[in-house]
């Protein structure tokens, strides 16, 4: 490949803390995780997160002792000098690591005890900007919509029962720093 090639290529890597607030459990879950992105032209980039939601949800009694998601997708924004606004979709699952509790025998069951132990799909659509603080610092902002497909059949939250697999929307942001090289 020629040199000039590789001069294009850009890679972040950095560390955040993310929010998610659950629609379907009316609860905020914080954690902590880090990304890594490729930025093969200046336009469009390949984007991964993990985070790690390490307290009990959606409560300290909770049905999941933490919570681990993985995020892999595609990033687009221009460059503005140090200042790069990105949308982004990246497909990916929240892992719902489990813990004891009692489960009634109803059919459909919660959706609590459907989630022991489970990893479902996760979809987060949205943007943010990132701020180029120096010749490599960088600091990341983002906010979107965090869609976790759930199993059905069970009981959502309000008492209502389903049938069919669906979707909640969770509002998940983020604030991160990392390095560019």
């Amino acid at each position: 490949m020629p040199t000039w090639a590789f001069a294009q290529d850009r890679f972040d890597v950095g560390a955040q803390v993310a929010v998610a607030r659950s629609s379907e459990f009316d609860a905020t879950d914080t954690g902590i995780g880090g990304w890594f992105s490729w930025h093969p032209t200046a336009l469009i980039g390949a984007d991964a997160e993990m985070t790690l939601y390490p307290a009990a949800f959606p409560n300290k009694n909770g049905f999941s002792r933490s919570r681990i998601e993985g995020l892999f997708g595609v990033i687009v924004g221009p460059r503005f000098g140090g200042i790069r606004p990105f949308a982004r979709f990246r497909p990916g699952f929240v892992a719902f690591r489990g813990r004891p509790v009692p489960c009634i025998a109803i059919f459909p069951p919660p959706l609590s005890c459907e989630l022991d132990g489970r990893t479902v799909f996760a979809v987060d659509v949205g943007g943010g900007v990132e701020v180029l603080t120096g010749a490599r610092l960088l600091l990341r902002f983002d906010a979107g919509d965090r869609l976790l497909k759930y199993p059905g059949p069970a009981f959502r939250g309000g008492g209502r029962a389903v049938t069919d697999d669906f979707y909640s929307h969770d509002f998940r942001m983020s604030v991160g720093a990392g390095v560019r090289f």
